[in-house]
């Protein structure tokens, strides 16, 4: 039976919200909670953008039971990877071993701020294995160097480490970055119900870890009104993320979906109140070979409602899936 997680979406969020909403997803009985690592919001209109790392820490605290993972990431631009590190060794501490490291290689939404030019992908996948390969090293204990073609470590430790080293799950979406993500990856992240992609994972040596999926929703018992939320806070996500990897800001996210209409967004967002969508949007995740996915409610204001029809009808229903 795949596990059901839940997602603090950052993007669309306020700080103490985020906190809340997650200890809620545990009391009612969600299996792991996820969590965006952004510097903007793909659209304005969604409002939200705090540090996702001090939402993590007092999502430690606020909770006992409930996994919890970056969805994801970036350790090449914005973060250097050996802070990165030091990050999430220590939520590793804080959370008791219940934290897992998601590490993407970015979009450049969040990756300009610190002004440097957005590279290849190409480039971004050579920078991206050496981020990962310096963590490695770092959670591995004792000083660590480091000496490549983009990132050094000089005698770096870290002092803080959890009792079993911070599981890394490699977000892919293609060929090349499955191939990292089975070399180093103790899981691997997609955003799509890609069957292909978790083929090549096992092949290159994934074989029977952890896939990680992510499927968004807008419940509301109005139907229409649902289908007009995930269309105003969502329709960025029909560019795909070849494009979306390249777009610098929320701006030119919403010209480049102005001519996505609402039932492009409801045809892969399951949009009003029938749990049997839901069930079958997770069921095509399952089939690809997805052990694990979370679910994204669409719209800050409506966490409360989804909670309580996740927590009568949708989870009893996913759990019978």
């Amino acid at each position: 039976m795949a596990e059901i997680g839940y997602t603090m979406m950052c993007e669309q969020t306020s700080p103490g919200r985020l906190v809340r909403d997650v200890a809620t997803a545990e009391r009612i009985g969600f299996d792991y909670a996820v969590i965006s690592d952004h510097y903007f919001p793909w659209l304005e209109e969604m409002g939200h953008s705090p540090y996702a790392w001090s939402v993590l820490g007092a999502a430690a605290q606020a909770t006992e039971r409930l996994p919890l993972m970056t969805y994801v990431t970036c350790p090449i631009m914005r973060y250097h990877p050996a802070v990165v590190a030091q990050k999430a060794a220590t939520m590793g501490v804080l959370s008791e071993g219940r934290f897992t490291l998601g590490l993407g290689s970015g979009e450049n939404l969040n990756e300009h701020v610190v002004g440097h030019a957005w590279p290849s992908v190409d480039t971004r996948h050579l920078m991206f294995r050496e981020a990962i390969e310096i963590i490695q090293r770092l959670f591995g204990g004792g000083y660590r160097e480091y000496r490549g073609e983009f990132f050094d470590l000089d005698s770096a430790k870290l002092y803080d480490l959890p009792e079993r080293p911070v599981p890394l799950a490699i977000a892919a979406s293609g060929p090349r970055s499955a191939e990292i993500a089975a070399e180093y990856g103790d899981a691997l992240v997609a955003t799509e119900p890609d069957a292909d992609l978790v083929t090549a994972f096992a092949a290159g040596g994934g074989q029977g870890k952890p896939v990680y999926g992510q499927l968004p929703i807008a419940y509301d018992t109005d139907a229409a009104a649902a289908k007009e939320r995930a269309h105003r806070l969502w329709r960025w996500s029909a560019a795909g993320w070849k494009v979306m990897a390249e777009l610098p800001g929320p701006v030119n996210f919403a010209a480049s979906a102005e001519t996505v209409t609402p039932d492009d967004v409801a045809s892969t967002v399951p949009c009003g109140s029938d749990v049997g969508a839901v069930v079958e949007a997770v069921r095509r995740y399952v089939n690809a070979g997805f052990t694990h996915i979370a679910l994204v409610q669409v719209g800050a204001e409506h966490q409360d409602p989804f909670f309580a029809w996740a927590k009568s009808d949708l989870l009893p229903a996913l759990r019978e899936l």
